[in-house]
């Protein structure tokens, strides 16, 4: 019987050759063991640069699972509490009514502030305290903890800021001493690449145009449309912006897998930062939410009845990463062509998690 690398890698194979994919990275940590390690197609379809499992792509949202990630590596450390509110440490942000804001409420969407100020736009990404200035005078648009609706990009810079001001380190540097370094996955996941670094990422390219948003909509139409010349511009990828986030899928499963078997954290937290901590509507896209602390719950495509086990983050373009309690399974899925949707990696979630439920 075909292992579930082969049967991966043929999906993969399938998707490049059929011109639904450019390129791909699959892996899948299982129970302490990398099951799947998977690639294929191009890294750059300008000058034919394979894609490698060494090959970082930036990710968009699914970014957001490293940021979650060092957010409870710093409540483990004792220096914030998860209701700690946010004004303790940044004093600044507590206007206009944001000084009840906690860290539980940043890491469930419900701070209030999902959007980023109007004066805010995609080349005032890099500089750090300019957006943390604007973040801190916003006017919240519902009393914290009572509305969860995604904070698109205004998630990495509070999470951040609250890390900042707590340790005295960027986030970049936060992820390397806490996570890359001790897991020895240094080069697999960046919050700001190093210029000499930037050769090896792959290229992003843009299937179709996407609808474009609401006219009423909360998000600005950059916040919410992924695009190829932000994941591929020089000064986004240099700069420290962990709303979003360069990987390989090897990397971030890595990482996640270490998550769960006790190696970053104790049992105890890992159980309390994947309960429920917020359920209900979503005030920027309307649809039903149901968050932990940081990832939403639930597999991608899973039925509504699933047990709330796994918890992960979609990136815009399809990319996607899981982990999984019950099963100790960690997912990840990179791609270079930004797809409106998640087909691939809804397809590849299910063979996973349907093959190593019947293995």
């Amino acid at each position: 019987m075909p292992s579930l690398q082969q049967k991966v890698q043929s999906v993969l194979d399938e998707l490049v050759e059929t011109g639904a994919e450019t390129g791909l990275q699959v892996a899948v940590h299982h129970r302490g063991a990398l099951i799947v390690d998977a690639v294929a197609g191009l890294a750059d379809s300008r000058t034919g640069r394979r894609l490698t499992p060494e090959t970082p792509v930036f990710g968009f949202s699914t970014g957001k699972a490293m940021t979650s990630l060092i957010a409870h590596l710093l409540v483990r450390t004792g220096t914030v509490g998860y209701d700690t509110p946010v004004a303790d440490l940044w004093p600044e942000f507590g206007t206009h009514g944001k000084a009840s804001a906690t860290l539980r409420h940043v890491l469930t969407h419900s701070a209030g502030v999902p959007a980023m100020p109007r004066a805010i736009g995609p080349a005032d990404l890099p500089d750090w305290s300019r957006v943390c200035t604007a973040l801190a005078g916003a006017e919240p648009r519902w009393r914290p903890g009572t509305e969860t609706g995604y904070h698109s990009f205004t998630f990495g810079f509070l999470v951040g800021e609250i890390a900042r001001r707590a340790t005295g380190e960027p986030m970049r540097r936060l992820l390397q001493e806490w996570i890359t370094e001790p897991l020895g996955i240094d080069g697999d996941l960046y919050f700001g690449v190093p210029r000499p670094d930037l050769a090896r990422l792959a290229h992003l390219e843009d299937a179709a145009p996407l609808p474009a948003p609401e006219e009423d909509a909360v998000l600005a139409p950059w916040e919410m449309r992924p695009t190829a010349a932000m994941g591929n511009s020089h000064e986004i990828l240099q700069a420290d912006i962990p709303s979003v986030g360069t990987f390989t899928a090897r990397g971030i499963a890595a990482m996640n897998a270490a998550l769960l078997d006790g190696r970053l954290l104790d049992p105890q937290q890992l159980e309390e930062l994947t309960a429920v901590a917020f359920e209900g509507t979503d005030q920027v896209f309307g649809n039903p939410a149901r968050l932990a602390l940081g990832y939403p719950l639930g597999r991608l495509g899973a039925p509504p009845d699933e047990a709330p086990t796994t918890f992960g983050w979609v990136g815009g373009g399809g990319s996607y990463v899981y982990a999984d309690t019950a099963t100790g399974t960690s997912f990840a899925m990179t791609k270079t062509r930004l797809t409106p949707h998640f087909d691939t990696a809804q397809r590849l979630a299910d063979l996973t998690a349907n093959e190593l439920a019947t293995g």
